[in-house]
């Protein structure tokens, strides 16, 4: 990061000094105490669960000198020595630093969003970005109100440009982050059933994802998934912006028009602009195929070139848990224990089910789907019926995924429900033989990323 003084934070906040030096540099905001040091800024942030205000003395006594707390808060810092900036609201605030740092650096931006795949698509698009530009991108999961400004924050002068991939559960949290980023080009990956209990239907769900062109013109692009139902019928719409499709279908800008699937990488024949082009990604699933494209539309859109973004992509690398194929003397675990939702579930079944050996599908709980859990869990397990040889759930809403199978045929002593985890990791080895492969996928909030280090001691 680029220094900042406490006047500038002032100015960004809109804040009032209440104590302190306004020269004084800064060199890193940061919200967690214990990354708190002289050079940083500490925003007392308040969640759902901790109030930052009361970590302010543990920041201090780190060494901490420049703070940032809510004017309404009562919990003060007996000290002199430092720097005390009060504002509105220290989130909103912390968005506002991030939008005025960022304004330093003259640097195309581009916004990834969609329901299912979003950061997978950010890892291909920057991929492809990056077999040019110095490229920043969101590590991790950092892709909320809280994330997107510390990942902005990590800019320096070095970059050329930046990839931000923004999440969002409810309605105007990608417009304030779209607010905060102003992206010139957005990817949409698709229009699938996560957090439908927050936005009650899928038409909501575009109407939220759609927030990323927000402060759109007609210098700015949007790049979507055109083959998705919903998605589609933008191409049908007069729109203050340039609108780029990909998809499998003719009418899109550019399409996949065959494609070639090893164990673990693709090779896919894409028409762009009327010629052939074989492009090669390291990674499995026909839904990668999409993910891919939408990385070549933002390379073009920057007037890459091909060859250089063919380059980009045959060095993608997926970020962990997100089908990450672990090859072990016993078991090929294939794990994809980050999060979930029926797409992508669905999705996760396909490449289960292109392996010649025994299949085994590890699968827990859908988390925020509502009214619509049930559904959502039977779609999975119509799903598991043509690609699972053995179907363990685990949770909740998971046994619906298992009832929905053994109803469509699937046999049922080879399908087993367990409530917890635990109870799951006693039989499991029971269950599962050598020379399987096992694809383990639920919510974030089941953690089954233990059952993966279970199988793979």
């Amino acid at each position: 990061m680029k220094s900042l003084t406490v006047a500038d934070i002032v100015i960004a906040t809109k804040g009032k000094l209440i104590l302190g030096d306004e020269n004084f540099c800064i060199e890193d905001i940061v919200i967690d105490s214990r990354n708190a040091n002289d050079k940083n800024a500490f925003v007392a942030i308040v969640g759902e669960n901790l109030d930052g205000h009361k970590f302010m003395c543990s920041a201090y006594e780190n060494g901490c000198k420049t703070f940032i707390k809510n004017e309404s808060s009562s919990i003060k810092l007996d000290s002199s020595d430092i720097n005390l900036i009060e504002v509105k609201d220290t989130e909103v605030a912390l968005g506002d630093i991030a939008k005025y740092y960022k304004e330093q650096f003259d640097i195309p931006y581009i916004g990834i969003t969609g329901s299912v795949g979003k950061t997978t698509t950010r890892d291909m698009v920057y991929s492809a970005v990056s077999s040019k530009f110095n490229t920043l991108k969101n590590e991790g999961n950092l892709n909320n109100q809280l994330g997107v400004p510390l990942t902005l924050f990590k800019l320096d002068d070095s970059h050329e440009c930046a990839v931000i991939e923004m999440g969002m559960s409810g309605f105007n949290e990608i417009e304030y982050l779209a607010n905060i980023v102003n992206p010139k080009i957005g990817v949409i990956s698709n229009i699938g059933l996560s957090h439908i209990e927050n936005l009650g239907s899928q038409e909501g769900i575009l109407k939220a994802k759609l927030e990323i062109a927000t402060n759109f013109d007609s210098s700015c692009t949007l790049i979507v998934n055109g083959d998705d139902k919903f998605l589609s019928t933008l191409k049908n719409k007069e729109l203050n912006y340039n609108l780029k499709t990909f998809g499998f279908t003719k009418d899109n800008d550019i399409y996949c028009e065959s494609y070639e699937m090893n164990e673990d990488s693709i090779t896919f024949t894409c028409i762009i602009n009327g010629s052939k082009e074989e492009i090669f990604i390291p990674t499995v699933g026909e839904h990668n195929i999409y993910n891919a494209m939408a990385a070549v539309l933002v390379g073009m859109s920057l007037n890459i070139s091909l060859d250089k973004i063919k380059e980009g992509l045959k060095n993608f690398k997926a970020t962990k848990m997100r089908l990450d194929i672990i090859k072990n003397e016993n078991l090929t675990i294939i794990n994809d224990a980050y999060n979930a939702s029926p797409d992508s579930m669905k999705a996760a079944l396909k490449i289960l089910g292109r392996y010649n050996k025994k299949r085994v599908a590890i699968l827990g709980d859908m988390f925020e789907m509502g009214e619509h859990a049930e559904y959502g869990h039977r779609l999975v397990g119509e799903e598991a019926v043509k690609n699972t040889d053995l179907l363990i759930t685990i949770g909740n809403d998971s046994k619906f995924i298992k009832d929905e199978a053994v109803k469509l045929g699937f046999n049922s002593q080879n399908a087993y429900h367990f409530e917890t985890k635990e109870e799951a990791i006693s039989k499991i080895d029971s269950l599962v033989n050598k020379e399987d492969v096992v694809l383990v996928k639920a919510s974030r909030g089941m953690k089954l990323e233990e059952i993966v280090e279970h199988l793979n001691k």
